[in-house]
């Protein structure tokens, strides 16, 4: 069969890596030099800040300390880019590069090398899944040769590189998988560890599971793990094997999977955590300390730093919650929080995302009667709740959502309203609080399902989503992929003057609410968008120049609070050294004052010792006259006696001289006495 080259180039990042080397980064100490040989000052400075953030990533360097107008300007070009992805400069490096030289590729040869692409001269089969009441169906669609050619002319990101590629933007489909499937099922938990997705319990029929699988997302293999508990676990009915549940968060942490709640058939009063480890294919329970919230399902559990945050939930009683509770992972410690403004109303089987470290989002879930679209946000900084303006193509209230972070993109898949699937795949740009579509898909689809697991997995160098299971009618057990596009952080990053990743946020929350006026004065309610696409109809060097003009706009108001923080750190240090001053007096009279209260208090101390022997001594003193007056009191007896002895003794003798002398018988005296 006769074979073709086809032309649809090199895939990323080597497509990247030849555009970087054609427009002269080619590893120089400066190739910034080399670009303005090229390109005009603004667009190699937009180059420049691209491939900084592709090759090295965010820029975390201090900005320079000299006032080169140059070197400062590079420094806010890469700052300026914030967090995006390094797969996503390398695409817009690559369509800018293309908007400047649309030739570029064809006088790249002396740069690299083209590896050849086979593709049929005559047709090539392209398997397509076909959904057809609600089972899906592998169709084969022949698509000839040069329509494939037109195809990648019109929309470059759309790359093929084997048949194991993910070669569409924006697209769910199904991978060819090896290796005996789990049960299909719902509520189930997902989390990814080491270039593997782990799949653990669920919902089946309304049993619930215990079963654990992985899913290697570099082959495409599942594989059943014969998970153990450990000997020495404290509980053995949580021990995790034998426990299924549903409902509940699987968390990749320090190289293990947390299980948090879930619904059991014999739920516990409280939360429980408990540990796998991939190493020994072992559950535990992990002992916690402090309060632990009442057992739930349909929580949402969030990482940020080392520690967890819970949030709502439904009890086992079927009663909805709004609490708020945090683990720290590192002491294994719960505490309950009481924020600020007003939370959630009572919910479960919603979305929440962490941004910037900082904020916590809360979107959607359901009550007993009625699912929500609304938006919260908590400030974990301040423990304050708002709710803040959402703009864009706000999504349909929903419950049973699955939701995931890339950048400050937050993606949200499925969930239901009680009455159908949701077909949609929304993002929101968690900058700017715009909502916008990525995709929508058709029929009874599994991405169209409630309790859908979804986690974020990398292919070819490039972000992809990848969802499981969930239920639209029937348990699902089929896996889908989508690879984002990142337009709208694009749009909101480099080609439209927005606030930075923190302040957005904030400044949505505020009474002003800037964007919800921006919002006005668009029309139909919507924010202006900025398209991207090489399709654009607008003059190639239109979105360069915006971009430039916003990064130069930047540098000049940057500049002019520099100047002005810079007056404010003088004065603040004049205030500083006076207070200094005033404070080194205040602390020399304290001294002295203490100087002198040491001084009385060493001359009371003295007196007091005085005292205190002149109490000893007087003591003494009252001793002794104590036995003196004893003495006294028994020689005054003794004299008494004596006195009264002597007395008698005269009585008698006067008494025998009377008698004699009057010649009285001796026994008429004796009677009369």
């Amino acid at each position: 069969m006769a074979m073709a080259r086809g032309s649809s180039g090199l895939a990323y990042p080597d497509r990247f890596y030849a555009a970087a080397s054609y427009a002269g980064f080619d590893g120089s100490p400066d190739p910034s030099k080399g670009v303005t040989s090229k390109f005009s000052n603004d667009v190699a400075l937009l180059l420049y800040a691209l491939f900084q953030q592709a090759t090295v990533g965010p820029c975390n360097v201090p900005k320079p300390r000299g006032w080169s107008p140059v070197e400062q300007s590079k420094w806010t070009s890469w700052h300026g880019l914030g967090n995006m992805a390094q797969t996503e400069a390398m695409r817009l490096f690559v369509k800018i590069l293309e908007e400047e030289d649309p030739s570029w590729y064809s006088r790249a040869s002396d740069f690299v090398a083209e590896p050849g692409v086979a593709v049929e001269e005559t047709n090539a089969s392209d398997i397509k899944p076909v959904v057809e009441n609600g089972h899906s169906i592998s169709e084969t669609k022949t698509i000839s040769t040069e329509n494939a050619m037109t195809d990648e002319i019109e929309d470059k990101d759309i790359i093929s590189d084997g048949p194991g590629s993910i070669a569409l933007y924006d697209q769910w489909v199904a991978p060819t998988l090896s290796g005996l499937r789990p049960k299909g099922r719902y509520e189930h938990g997902a989390a990814v560890l080491q270039d593997k997705m782990y799949l653990y319990g669920g919902n089946h029929n309304g049993r619930y599971l215990s079963d654990l699988h992985v899913l290697d997302l570099k082959s495409w293999t599942w594989s059943k793990v014969d998970a153990k508990s450990k000997s020495d676990s404290p509980d053995p009915q949580n021990s995790g094997i034998g426990t299924p549940c549903a409902g509940h968060s699987l968390i990749s942490w320090d190289n293990k999977l947390l299980s948090i709640a879930g619904h059991t058939k014999d739920p516990s009063e409280a939360i429980t955590v408990k540990e796998f480890d991939p190493q020994t294919s072992t559950w535990s329970a992990l002992k916690t300390y402090g309060k632990p919230p009442i057992s739930r399902g349909g929580q949402s559990v969030n990482l940020v730093g080392t520690s967890l945050v819970i949030f709502g939930g439904q009890d086992a009683k079927r009663s909805l919650l709004n609490d708020l509770h945090i683990l720290d992972l590192e002491t294994m410690t719960w505490d309950e929080f009481d924020a600020a403004g007003t939370p959630p109303s009572p919910r479960a089987d919603h979305a929440a995302a962490v941004h910037a470290e900082r904020y916590l989002l809360i979107f959607g879930g359901g009550s007993h009667a009625t699912c929500f679209n609304d938006l919260h946000v908590l400030d974990l900084q301040t423990m304050e709740w708002s709710r803040p303006t959402q703009q864009g193509e706000i999504p349909s209230p929903r419950a049973g959502h699955a939701g995931v972070t890339i950048g400050d993109n937050w993606f949200i898949v499925g969930g239901g309203d009680n009455k159908s699937g949701v077909s949609e795949t929304a993002v929101l740009n968690m900058s700017t609080l715009v909502w916008s579509v990525v995709t929508t898909t058709e029929g009874r689809v599994p991405v169209a399902s409630e309790g859908l697991s979804l986690v974020v997995s990398s292919c070819d160098g490039e972000d992809v989503l990848v969802s499981f299971g969930g239920y639209n009618g029937r348990y699902s057990n089929e896996v889908n992929v989508l690879k984002p596009s990142h337009k709208s952080t694009i749009q909101s990053k480099i080609m439209a003057p927005i606030p930075d990743s923190v302040s957005a946020v904030h400044n949505a929350t505020n009474a002003t609410r800037d964007m919800e006026s921006d919002c006005e004065a668009g029309q139909d309610g919507k924010f202006r968008e900025i398209s991207v696409d090489n399709s654009d109809s607008n003059p190639k060097g239109a979105k360069v120049e915006e971009g430039s003009k916003y990064f130069l706009d930047k540098v000049k108001a940057e500049k002019e609070e520099l100047e002005s923080l810079l007056g404010k750190e003088k004065l603040m240090s004049l205030q500083l050294k006076q207070e200094m001053a005033d404070a080194e007096n205040r602390n020399s009279d304290l001294y002295k004052e203490l100087q002198s209260v040491r001084g009385q208090l060493a001359a009371e101390q003295s007196r007091c010792f005085k005292l205190e022997v002149d109490v000893a001594e007087l003591r003494q003193k009252l001793q002794t006259l104590e036995a003196l007056q004893k003495e006294l009191e028994i020689l005054q007896r003794q004299k008494a006696a004596s006195e009264e002895a002597a007395l008698s003794s005269k009585r008698q003798s006067s008494g025998g001289m009377w008698t004699w002398l009057t010649g009285a018988p001796p026994s008429q005296e004796e009677d009369d006495a």
